[in-house]
């Protein structure tokens, strides 16, 4: 009996050990894990076959983060664009005719650590107080035209947390996720909710936002089911609209011809 107690918790110790190193691997790298962010040099000049104007904004502690303010004549308004987890604004940037030519001037921000924005993501907290004050430089000067926020993919936690905060006058979504802490418990399993530092509750802020809703996913999304835009239109005010996308992946939203008809629709006004 003493050799079985003697083997079980040796094996106990063990997996116990295993279990901590599991734990602290990810809690120490998850930042890495969530933002695969893409760097470009500092002195990396941007091309685009339209007007625009980069920004070096400074953050609560001093970093700067660089966007791109694309301008069109008699702008209608602001677009405040969140982009995905991956890819900086080299390549987001080439999305900016998509919405010029509907008469909107368009924000891209690159979050800390990405392309040339200065610093690294540590926390949502971090992030959320990066936007903020982003969002409120960028729009100081559109205080009588539209004001509307986009999120790609993890930019839809950021912008329904902002549009939740800063009552614009729509908020667009595309391929969002209903939770992150809950879409992230099949990718990180057994590891505890508590020791995230990436929540982005999107249930919890799209139900404080006044402003029209537009989600939009693709029906062959892998990488984030549209079954969790479904459930957020249970939520959502009964004037707010979802458009599930035939044919579309999780990638290449902007692009898609659907997409871009009702965007006509939405931003018409």
């Amino acid at each position: 009996m003493k050799t079985i107690r003697f083997v079980f918790l040796s094996l106990l110790s063990f997996f116990g050990i295993i279990y901590l190193i599991y734990l602290s691997y990810i809690y120490f790298n998850q930042a890495e894990m969530v933002f695969l962010a893409s760097k470009l040099p500092k002195d990396y000049k941007f091309e685009f076959n339209q007007n625009f104007e980069e920004y070096n904004i400074s953050s609560y502690d001093g970093k700067k983060q660089n966007g791109l303010l694309f301008k069109t004549v008699n702008s209608k308004g602001i677009i405040f664009y969140l982009h995905g987890n991956a890819g900086s604004l080299d390549s987001w940037g080439n999305n900016a005719k998509i919405y010029t030519d509907l008469g909107y001037d368009i924000f891209f921000l690159d979050y800390r650590g990405f392309g040339k924005s200065e610093g690294e993501i540590e926390n949502q907290g971090q992030i959320f107080r990066d936007i903020n004050i982003v969002y409120d430089k960028i729009t100081s000067t559109y205080k009588n035209k539209q004001k509307v926020i986009i999120g790609y993919s993890i930019g839809t936690g950021l912008a329904a947390y902002l549009a939740s905060l800063k009552n614009p006058h729509k908020l667009i979504l595309q391929a969002p996720f209903y939770n992150f802490l809950e879409f992230t418990e099949g990718r990180v399993p057994y590891f505890p909710d508590f020791l995230k530092k990436f929540q982005f509750e999107t249930n919890k802020y799209i139900v404080e936002i006044k402003a029209p809703i537009y989600i939009f996913h693709g029906n062959q999304d892998k990488l984030i089911p549209h079954n969790n835009s479904e459930r957020l239109k249970k939520i959502i005010k009964k004037t707010d609209s979802l458009f599930i996308l035939e044919n579309q992946s999780h990638v290449g939203i902007n692009e898609n011809f659907d997409f871009q008809n009702q965007l006509k629709i939405i931003l018409k006004n």
